[in-house]
């Protein structure tokens, strides 16, 4: 019993360290953030990879999200004679969450394995050493110019998804349930609010920032060697996703909660 405890307490104290340790680096990379030097180059690299890049796989999982929610909300809904309101919630459900979070989820699956890798390789191969012996800050290097791209770049990446995944429910609904397709567009026209678009825009504003912290400080810390890449890669993926979900969330109930 007293051995079960001083495990759970380790393990807690051990959780605590990293949460703190992962403050304080978003904390870092935030105040770089504002001073001076920057790098033009290398954030506009990161503004390409973050967004032009994965463009196409966050568009096609809009894509289906939106077709899928259509026909799911059909079938539902035809249990009450409300087929009607297909429409208005397939408009809000995109906009609201189903966009902002699978975006998200497919950003942190795709960017955020890709910056563990390349900043634990880059530990590896002690390239991070050798930016200090230039007298370049690896922090403002490497990490300000992805949290910058994270930011601006995934509320496009949203904003688009929302559109290709409204226009996915708009098509299985014409084409598939038999809606009148001017009916529809009026449908979803009346139904969507500033609000819903605003907070799926803020919410992936914050994803961008907690895929590219989290992936820079699994980055920095990982150890040396493949299987330490490996681990600092997996890592980033499973801690990006929950910090998705946590911020979406919070996020939620600071727009919508009572």
């Amino acid at each position: 019993m007293i051995r079960s405890v001083a495990t759970l307490g380790e393990y807690t104290l051990a959780s605590l360290r990293e949460m703190g340790r992962i403050s304080i680096f978003a904390a870092r990379g935030v105040v770089s953030c504002f001073f001076p030097p920057f790098f033009p180059g290398e954030i506009l690299k990161q503004l390409l990879a973050v967004g032009f890049y994965s463009l196409p796989i966050v568009g096609l999982t809009a894509l289906f999200a939106g077709m899928v929610l259509a026909l799911q909300m059909h079938v539902g809904f035809a249990r009450f004679n409300a087929e009607g309101a297909v429409a208005s919630v397939v408009v809000i459900g995109i906009t609201r969450e189903l966009g902002p979070v699978f975006a998200g989820l497919m950003v942190a699956g795709r960017l955020g394995s890709s910056i563990a890798a390349e900043i634990g390789s880059m530990k590896v191969s002690e390239q991070i050493d050798a930016l200090g012996t230039l007298l370049v800050d690896p922090l403002k290097f490497l990490v300000v110019p992805r949290i910058i791209a994270g930011v601006i770049m995934l509320p496009f990446l949203v904003l688009i998804a929302d559109i290709i995944g409204v226009m996915g429910g708009f098509l299985v609904s014409i084409t598939v349930l038999n809606f009148s397709s001017g009916t529809y567009l009026l449908q979803t026209v009346q139904s969507l609010q500033a609000i819903d678009v605003i907070s799926g825009l803020v919410k992936a504003s914050a994803f961008g920032f907690c895929i590219t912290t989290f992936g820079c400080y699994h980055g920095f810390s990982s150890d040396l060697g493949a299987r330490g890449v490996g681990r600092a890669t997996t890592s980033s993926v499973v801690s990006s996703c929950i910090g998705v979900l946590v911020f979406n969330y919070l996020l939620t109930a600071l727009f919508f909660g009572t």
